[in-house]
């Protein structure tokens, strides 16, 4: 890749594109920069790819496609196998050009590739779960049966927030089910994507099946319009996540966007006290809020309205710094813009009257004075029409808002128009089974913030969260990336008796 030594751990050059196997030197005029958050330094650049190289990768996959479709799933997971183990043998190293682009720590960047790297791990055992199903003589001599055969070429769009585990949520499942990919990672921090693509060529991914193209929103609407894509994947914010379903239902395409959120966490009095505290502020501010299921809204009910003072004091406790020095609890944030967004929300927030019991705006690094730092930050006293509930801010603030019963709660969280995820501490059972029961939201956690499935399940968000009927990555991906064929046969021999035409419908 077309890159050279800056300094330790950081590279800076150009971030090439892959077409048929091959790394190319895109001939745009437009590039980006991919800058270090916590020190401004930039690490590459990336560039807007061109209309022909878009469609280049996009036929370069469609070629593909009709070798790759008929190889033997066995050989497909083998090459999932061979990838798992060197994404592990290369995590560290992946993770530090992760933090080094991103701004997130060492060890929540190594998070960020194990949780993908279980999905590869599940892609593994696609031959139970692609299995069609069958039935013997559903009449006469006939037998009826369903094939999950690959759609084509699949393209996924991914954010800056995990650029490890988002790309490795799409790819594998989408190859491995016989599809070939074409890829856009997000352009703010693609260094450590291109490292995990990198890796599944080496792990023997052949050429065309996997490209990559990098760009802004005239790639993603390439890629949403082209003939030859079938299926567009999207993780990121909202408002893109609404263009690119709406834009890729409306050429034929499969379509899933997982979006924005507001992720509530529900402490009713009962729930254990330092466990439920420790969870809200690693939840709240871990990825400096940048997670799309990040807990960004306490409701405190009845007397748990009380903790505040020790949640501030624990978040207050947490240090911030650059992501790869050691002891880092809180990181910067991904650009200077992102920052701006935050502070401007922060001070609507103080604007219309929410308290701000803990303002990390003005937080200095020693040695990082240029980086996008925020420190925790908490409100009080807000209101659901306040731009600081209503608004994902994507920062480490939380808004703490009180009720008096668990009704209230669900009621509260219902009315919110995301449905990402949500959580409840408490040690009833009873009130964990009607708060699940009654919950709209997707995902749920019971003294847990971060309700995350693992691969095994379906990634499960909904509402303003989640368009699309099945989820990224479980049985649901599956679906998504394969067709059902039924087959209903009926053979003869000789001794088979012909009755004459029967003109009849359904005569069995």
């Amino acid at each position: 890749m077309n890159a050279v030594k800056q300094s330790e751990n950081v590279t800076v050059g150009k971030v090439p594109l892959l077409i048929n196997g091959e790394w190319v030197d895109s001939q745009t005029a437009q590039w980006r920069a991919v800058i270090n958050p916590a020190t401004q330094e930039v690490l590459a650049h990336v560039p807007l790819a061109t209309a022909a190289e878009v469609n280049a990768a996009i036929e370069t996959a469609h070629a593909a496609f009709a070798s790759w479709r008929n190889t033997s799933i066995g050989s497909r997971m083998r090459i999932m196998l061979k990838f798992q183990a060197l994404v592990r043998e290369n995590m560290s190293r992946i993770a530090a050009v992760l933090t080094a682009e991103q701004g997130k720590t060492l060890p929540d960047a190594e998070g960020d590739i194990f949780r993908g790297l279980e999905v590869v791990e599940h892609a593994c055992s696609v031959g139970t779960l692609q299995l069609g199903e069958f039935a013997e003589n559903v009449a006469g001599g006939v037998d009826t049966y369903t094939l999950r055969q690959p759609i084509g070429v699949c393209a996924g769009i991914t954010p800056f927030n995990f650029p490890a585990m988002i790309p490795l949520w799409m790819f594998p499942m989408a190859i491995v089910c016989g599809n070939t990919f074409v890829l856009k990672p997000s352009e703010q921090d693609p260094l450590s994507t291109m490292e995990l693509v990198k890796l599944a060529l080496d792990a023997g991914v052949p050429k065309g099946v996997l490209n990559v193209v990098h760009g802004g929103k005239e790639v993603v609407d390439a890629l949403c319009t082209h003939k030859r894509v079938q299926a567009v994947s999207f993780v990121g914010s909202t408002s893109v996540g609404e263009h690119v379903y709406r834009l890729a239902s409306e050429h034929g395409k499969r379509a899933q966007s997982m979006m924005g959120a507001k992720n509530h966490a529900v402490v009713l009095p009962d729930a254990n006290r330092q466990q439920t505290l420790n969870a809200l502020v690693g939840a709240g501010f871990g990825a400096a809020g940048q997670r799309c299921m990040a807990t960004s809204v306490v409701v405190l009910v009845g007397t748990a309205r009380d903790w505040v003072p020790d949640l501030v004091e624990k978040a207050h406790a947490l240090k911030v710094n650059a992501g790869h020095e050691a002891k880092t609890d809180v990181g910067p944030v991904v650009s200077r813009a992102a920052k701006e967004r935050v502070l401007k929300l922060i001070e609507e927030g103080v604007n219309a009257g929410a308290k701000l019991v803990l303002d990390g705006r003005q937080v200095k690094v020693a040695g990082y004075e240029e980086g996008n730092f925020i420190g925790p930050t908490i409100f009080t006293d807000v209101t659901t029409q306040m731009s600081v509930y209503t608004n994902e801010i994507f920062g480490p603030v939380l808004v703490v808002l009180g009720v008096d019963t668990l009704d209230d709660a669900i009621r509260l969280v219902n009315a919110n128009p995301f449905g990402n995820g949500v959580g409840l501490f408490t040690q009833s059972g009873a009130a964990a089974r009607k708060f699940q029961n009654e919950i709209d939201v997707g995902q749920v956690g019971i003294n847990i913030p971060i309700p995350v499935p693992v691969p095994f399940f379906s990634f499960t968000g909904s509402r303003g969260s989640k368009l699309g009927d099945l989820g990224p990555y479980g049985k649901q991906v599956v679906q998504f990336y394969t067709q059902t064929k039924t087959v209903t046969a009926r053979w003869f021999d000789d001794a088979t008796v012909s009755d004459g035409v029967n003109t009849t419908i359904s005569l069995r």
